[in-house]
């Protein structure tokens, strides 16, 4: 009992700390491992008798109704004409490997236990991490090389 009142005793001091902003980025990020949660277990019912790639073609087009649906409720879609030529690329090319990570997940859902594909598929947090340090130039800490080793020990301690 006592750890758990330590535990949201921390939490909620995270939450007080600094600006508005430092608190949303938070609870979206919260959000998103929720969401991602739900997504592995409704696709993993869903897949079933499902070739992949329909399903991840059928999942897109969801996503992308919905993703211009925010554009257009935000009234921001004239920011579109504001876009500079380096992140239309990148957006293309994160566009991609977003699509190729989907292709992968979907197949490996699709044949594999979801208790072993999604620890693997978070090994995208260490790999994004080296691709961090590496390619942005991002600080790669005591800290950070810690959870590494333990997100990937983790990892394989779930799929062993």
């Amino acid at each position: 009992m006592q750890i758990r009142q330590d535990v949201s005793v921390i939490f909620w001091q995270i939450l007080r700390i600094g600006k508005k902003e430092t608190i949303m980025w938070f609870i979206f990020a919260l959000l998103s491992a929720l969401f991602a949660a739900l997504t592995s277990i409704l696709a993993k019912v869903g897949i079933e008798g499902v070739n992949s790639n329909l399903a991840t073609a059928i999942r897109t087009m969801v996503v992308v109704v919905m993703a211009w649906g925010m554009v257009f409720l935000t009234n921001t879609q004239s920011g579109i004409f504001q876009i500079s030529r380096k992140s239309w690329i990148f957006l293309i090319l994160s566009g991609l490997a977003t699509g190729a990570s989907w292709l992968c997940y979907y197949r490996a859902l699709q044949i594999g236990e979801v208790s072993k594909v999604v620890p693997i598929d978070k090994l995208s947090v260490v790999i994004t991490l080296v691709l961090g340090f590496v390619f942005l130039h991002e600080q790669f800490s005591a800290k950070s090389l810690v959870g590494c080793v333990l997100i990937g020990a983790g990892t394989l301690v779930m799929v062993l």
